[in-house]
């Protein structure tokens, strides 16, 4: 560079230098180029030493093979650095992976490279006799745990014939180690938390998991295939396909004739369930369009595909949804939580307005506790969502929960100032209305100190500042016990306030 040569052209000269010498250092150094481009996350020193000293398709590990981190980064030419605190390698600037990936020709089969990697060191005879049963020390297989979560995300970029044959061999393996590290580590966490004594996973629920249709394709027509066959949670391949947005493999599955399209898991998620939550248009199609797929299958908490998808946001798959005319839109949770309420406590507006804009909507249905969509809303502080619901001439601002306490009062209570501005824009709010305890929302606002939520109570000339609980306590004498020096100058500086009564 500084004889006049640009970024690309030094790394141009450079790239030559590492491929000049032949042989294994060559070899070395452009291979520890491209796992660090194409790894799924930052290597460590020794898991890229011993993934190089890898022989594809070879039964056996060689330790002799493992070169040393300072070898490689001899090879590399200045190209590789150690971070020292993470001990990971990492390029030397992000212009080197800009460079490579403007140079596809220098890696044209990086992840089935990878792939293949990964899997000749999973069907190891060293790493097959690691036993299942105990948390594996991975001094000694310092590369495991990066080949077993992470094979399958490579396989799926890129399949060759070598890694398809190696997956097939490796899901011969009953019982092998990589199950119990990909569950544990990539895996639902229902995998973790001890609900099964084995780790029953077959070789069609990983090539679902992943992702990898040519595999899966490949699994479903051998005669010893169940499709159906439950996990040690009790997913189906479908579901976790379904799960992870592999459209390919669901579209595989469905087109058997013994699939179980509805088929749920330990807590009754479906297919249709998960790919909705998940928001997987596409998928969602494929489940609706089989006449055996139930679409308000909530499982075991009565929650709706589209009552959890309208949680969650996905506005593409509710439209979906509620296309159907067997998806009732006001179909409630085992908490009485509708799909409205649930998109207004999580603040989702384009599906609020997706369900508002039908009739048969009801805006107050208020969940087993009381709180309509607007209390919930108000109470997170969804002032977006909260002025949606109230553009409605049906909506009930003032309607209280099961303590008695207003949408005012609770979005006071927890300092939302927006949505107390909001509300107390509407002409039929009540601003002293008190909950079971006569804690009116001034009282409520002064108690958790938020001096600004106080402020604005106290702008209105309708609002109470001497208003007691049934304790007696006024606000000021509550504003005292809790200690919030910035309220109690507030109200002090309002002629008809008074200490305590009680």
């Amino acid at each position: 560079m500084t004889d006049g040569l640009g970024m690309g052209d030094a790394y141009d000269a450079t790239v030559g230098r590492i491929k000049g010498p032949g042989g294994e250092k060559a070899r070395l150094g452009m291979a520890a180029l491209m796992w660090i481009s194409y790894s799924e996350r930052p290597l460590k020193a020794d898991e890229l030493c011993h993934a190089l000293g890898v022989t594809i398709g070879s039964a056996d590990l060689d330790v002799d093979n493992v070169p040393s981190i300072g070898t490689l980064l001899a090879c590399c030419q200045g190209l590789v650095s150690v971070n020292k605190e993470a001990s990971t390698v990492r390029l030397i600037h992000f212009t080197v992976q800009e460079y490579i990936r403007a140079h596809p020709e220098l890696f044209s089969s990086a992840h089935s490279t990878i792939a293949e990697t990964c899997l000749s060191y999973l069907n190891s005879q060293q790493v097959k006799g690691l036993s299942a049963g105990v948390s594996p020390g991975l001094q000694n297989t310092p590369f495991l745990e990066y080949s077993s979560l992470y094979w399958g995300t490579h396989a799926r970029r890129e399949l060759s014939h070598c890694a398809k044959l190696l997956a097939l061999k490796l899901f011969d393996c009953t019982n092998h180690i990589s199950t119990k590290i990909l569950l544990e580590g990539r895996a639902d966490h229902d995998y973790r938390v001890g609900y099964h004594k084995s780790y029953l996973f077959s070789g069609l629920h990983c090539a679902s998991f992943f992702g990898i249709v040519e595999i899966v394709a490949c699994l479903v027509e051998m005669e010893s295939c169940d499709v159906n066959q439950k996990d040690c949670i009790g997913n189906t391949p479908l579901l976790l396909a379904a799960k992870n947005g592999h459209n390919g493999v669901v579209e595989i599955l469905l087109g058997r004739d013994d699939i179980g399209p509805d088929k749920p898991d330990m807590l009754g998620r479906t297919p249709l369930w998960l790919a909705a939550r998940n928001g997987h248009e596409e998928m969602v199609k494929m489940l609706l369009g089989r006449g055996d797929v139930d679409p308000d299958n909530g499982g075991y908490l009565r929650r709706t595909p589209l009552c959890h998808t309208a949680a969650n946001g996905p506005e593409g798959v509710v439209g979906i949804l509620l296309a159907r005319d067997d998806v009732g839109p006001n179909k409630p949770g085992i908490g009485g939580q509708t799909p409205l309420w649930c998109a207004a406590a999580n603040g989702h507006e384009g599906v609020a307005q997706i369900l508002l804009g039908r009739d048969d909507v009801d805006p107050n249905k208020s969940n087993i506790a009381s709180q309509t969509p607007l209390w919930r809303a108000a109470r997170n502080g969804h002032e977006g969502v909260v002025k949606i619901l109230l553009g409605r001439d049906d909506i009930d601002p003032n309607k209280s929960d099961i303590d008695g306490e207003t949408p005012l009062g609770r979005a006071a209570r927890n300092g939302h100032e927006g949505v107390v501005k909001i509300l107390l824009g509407r002409d039929d709010i009540d601003p002293n209305k008190s909950d079971i305890d006569g804690e009116t929302p001034l009282w409520r606002a002064v108690a958790n100190g938020h001096e600004g939520a106080v402020k604005i109570l106290l702008a209105r000339d309708d609002v109470d500042p001497d208003k007691q609980d049934d304790l007696g306590r006024t606000p000021l004498s509550r504003a005292y016990e809790c200690g919030h020096a910035g309220v109690i100058a507030l109200l002090r500086s309002l002629p008809s306030a008074r200490p305590s009564t009680a």
